[in-house]
């Protein structure tokens, strides 16, 4: 088990390698990605039974990525985990890839389920999670969720689905960092009483500091033990996290950076590794 200095410092060179190889692909999405570090980075360092030799292994986990377009950033903790080799990471998006930006199962170990249109992750997350109680395994299901995936109403359908079947394996994340590709997420669309909308589904709801590995991993642990609902994280997040000119800026949803903006960013990173 790590311990939360090595937790943290993990994430830091998670960051880094997310930043690197969406750059070296000719840019993408910066923004989601770097905003969802430490809850992916805790997830597979602490949280989720998986086997890297054995993605397959009928025991584990199931990690679901609502939010597709961070295909790299998973990508970047699957190479670190072994769950493909790490020089693949220099093929993101290319031509004949087995790395496209957003995730296929098919082509790549250890994804669980193609994303890329959302809303349609928390619906999967539920169909796994039903199945494993209809057989009586103790899988847990984990979905992350962007902010601005939660205006599709198929997310609260399948909010209102998880709390009718009492699926408490159910865990929903929310990448909380207020901002979509076409500007600030309550200016796009508000959603506030966000925590509210939740609990009136009949959700059990935990808020934390989405950057704090030791808040993150505490919120999972109370997600754990609530029983016969399934439970929200809700996660507050800042956009572009780690990079000065990204953060909160929501024009770095997905972009391309200069050489010399990359540079920066770079010296930005360097001095929280």
């Amino acid at each position: 088990m790590m311990t939360t200095r090595e937790m943290a410092a993990k994430a830091g060179h998670i960051r880094e390698t997310t930043y690197r190889i969406i750059h070296e692909a000719g840019g993408g999405h910066f923004g989601g990605c770097l905003s969802a570090v430490e809850i992916v980075t805790v997830l597979y360092y602490s949280e989720l039974r998986c086997d890297p030799l054995n993605p397959a292994w009928p025991g584990r986990d199931w990690f679901i990525l609502g939010k597709g377009h961070a295909g790299p950033l998973l990508y970047a903790v699957l190479a670190d985990k072994g769950f493909f080799p790490a020089e693949k990471l220099a093929e993101l998006d290319k031509n004949a890839s087995m790395l496209p930006k957003h995730v296929d199962r098919h082509k790549v170990p250890g994804i669980e389920f193609s994303s890329g249109p959302l809303g349609i992750g928390l619906s999967f997350a539920n169909g796994v999670a039903k199945a494993a109680k209809m057989d009586c395994r103790e899988t847990r299901v984990y979905v992350l969720l962007g902010d601005g995936e939660c205006n599709e109403g198929q997310v609260w359908e399948s909010a209102m689905t998880a709390a009718h079947y009492s699926l408490d394996n159910v865990l929903a994340i929310v990448d909380r960092n207020r901002c979509q590709v076409d500007g600030a997420s309550e200016e796009v669309m508000g959603m506030e009483p966000f925590a509210d909308k939740w609990r009136s589904f009949g959700w059990n709801v935990i808020t934390t500091d989405g950057h704090d590995v030791v808040s993150i991993a505490d919120a999972f642990d109370c997600a754990r033990g609530a029983k016969g609902r399934p439970s929200v994280v809700i996660a507050e997040t800042v956009k572009g996290k780690g990079i000065s000119f990204m953060e909160n800026d929501y024009r770095w949803h997905s972009a391309v950076l200069t050489g010399e903006q990359y540079e920066r960013g770079l010296r930005d990173l360097a001095g929280t590794i």
